[in-house]
């Protein structure tokens, strides 16, 4: 993978009730580009974050269509990926890349 793809790749931790669940058993959650593979989104975490990954689990959100002022609008389509790491490995998504 090119060096300055895997900054493209992963776009912003998910941090949500469900996903703070999930970092107890090793499942992180994270924003990514929505043309990124599953290799691409392995390796990005890998080589960010200095972990094992072992699976990896890939979201396509369609954006809802919400009222605003009485006028139809579209959130924003995006991809989000849940990734498993190796057991004993963790990944402190609250400090900056």
């Amino acid at each position: 993978m090119n060096p300055e793809r895997k900054y493209d790749v992963i776009l912003a931790p998910w941090i949500t009730e469900k996903s703070t669940e999930g970092s107890e058993h090793n499942q992180f959650t994270f924003k990514v580009a929505r043309g990124s593979t599953k290799v691409e989104i392995k390796s990005g975490i890998e080589e960010l974050f200095g972990v094992t990954v072992t699976k990896v689990n890939t979201i396509n959100m369609r954006g809802k269509i919400k009222r605003f002022r009485g006028r139809l609008g579209k959130r924003a389509a995006y991809k989000k990926a849940i990734v498993t790491i190796a057991e004993g490995q963790s990944i402190d998504i609250t400090t900056g890349i």
